[in-house]
């Protein structure tokens, strides 16, 4: 989905477009459902939020994705369309009786105004309109797998915590799961729009107040990356600047002293961006790079103290921690993994990776 800036062209907000929801029945005023048996109160255990704009070459995949799910409690389908010109609320409107006839409630609005108002604001919206007592987070260009609602929702039942997502990266967003209750404690996504990484700040607002991850160990979801996807909008710099301010907080103000896993690229950037305070804390880097070791330190040539902050580079055998590690995953043929692992280390409390 892509975004762009959140006003109206004229300073005036266009009129929204009234949700419409698709029942088995007739739907009252007050969101009830009228079916044989008279009034009964509308309960739904599952909504699927998903956020539109411009996506019409991706929607019939997403869509038949849901149709397609094994999960056989109750589920509402929530879109909200952020002013696409390319006829996706259309196709939307055009799954009505598949979906029905795959029970599936329908709840869709959107504006028409000359800009979209961006990401954080059409999923904001399409939470808002759900009802479900949970929300399964999708864009409208990925595609779901039969059982992803099921086992997210299992996970839900069977851990405490309150983000559950699937195999892979996890807190790419639309993998995300949580109930509505978690999602109202931590609150609404930023909807500064263009180049605003909502999904990373409400992540980072989700864990500030205690919340937790739990991964479902299969590939539930076929992500897609293609060059109108949203993500291109956010700067790289802007992600780790967010990345490092999050990490001290974090973890790094906590402790008097630490490590650097990694004398190379990515261990000297994120020592250049750290505050002044938590670079004097930097007790030395590791590595394994035989000539980075020999030259013995690394020298801190932006620095404006004189003389300039040397600080040394050690095999990582003659390190201590606490370490920040800054070594990717799977990308030494296990290599790093072993090393690590032989120093018998305790993850979150000898060491964090940040890679």
């Amino acid at each position: 989905m892509s975004t762009c800036s959140l006003e109206h062209p004229n300073g005036q907000e266009a009129e929204s477009l009234p949700a419409k929801r698709l029942c088995k029945g007739e739907c009252a005023q007050d969101g009830s459902v009228e079916g044989g048996g008279g009034k009964a109160s509308r309960a739904v255990e599952v909504s699927i939020v998903i956020p539109v704009h411009n996506a019409s070459c991706w929607l019939d995949e997403c869509l038949q994705g849901i149709v397609d799910q094994d999960y056989t409690g109750s589920m509402e389908l929530s879109v909200y369309d952020d002013a696409s010109t390319d006829g996706s609320r259309a196709i939307v409107e055009g799954w009505r009786e598949r979906l029905e006839r795959r029970g599936v409630s329908m709840v869709i609005s959107g504006h028409d105004s000359a800009q979209p108002r961006g990401v954080g604001h059409a999923k904001n919206q399409a939470v808002s309109q759900s009802s479900g007592k949970y929300l399964c987070f999708q864009d409208a260009d990925d595609v779901m797998m039969p059982q992803r609602i099921h086992l997210q929702y299992e996970a839900c039942l069977f851990n405490s915590t309150s983000v559950y997502t699937s195999h892979g990266p996890t807190v790419i967003m639309p993998t995300w799961f949580c109930s509505r209750h978690w999602f109202q404690r931590v609150g609404t996504f930023d909807e500064g729009g263009k180049g605003v990484p909502e999904d990373l700040l409400w992540f980072y607002q989700s864990v500030g107040q205690g919340g937790g991850v739990v991964r479902v160990d299969q590939c539930l979801l076929v992500y897609r990356y293609h060059q109108q996807a949203a993500t291109h909008s956010v700067l790289e710099e802007t992600i780790w600047n967010l990345r490092v301010a999050f990490l001290q907080e974090r973890v790094i103000n906590q402790w008097e002293s630490f490590t650097i896993w990694n004398a190379g690229k990515q261990g000297r950037k994120l020592y250049r961006c750290l505050s002044s305070s938590n670079q004097k804390k930097v007790r030395a880097f590791c590595d394994v790079d035989e000539n980075k070791i020999k030259k013995g330190f690394y020298t801190y040539e932006e620095s404006k103290e004189r003389p300039k902050p040397q600080i040394p580079v050690l095999h990582y055998r003659d390190a201590s921690p606490p370490y920040i590690i800054c070594v990717k995953l799977d990308m030494t043929g296990g290599v790093f993994e072993e090393n690590l692992k032989s120093l018998h280390l305790e993850e979150g409390v000898d060491y964090y990776h940040f890679n």
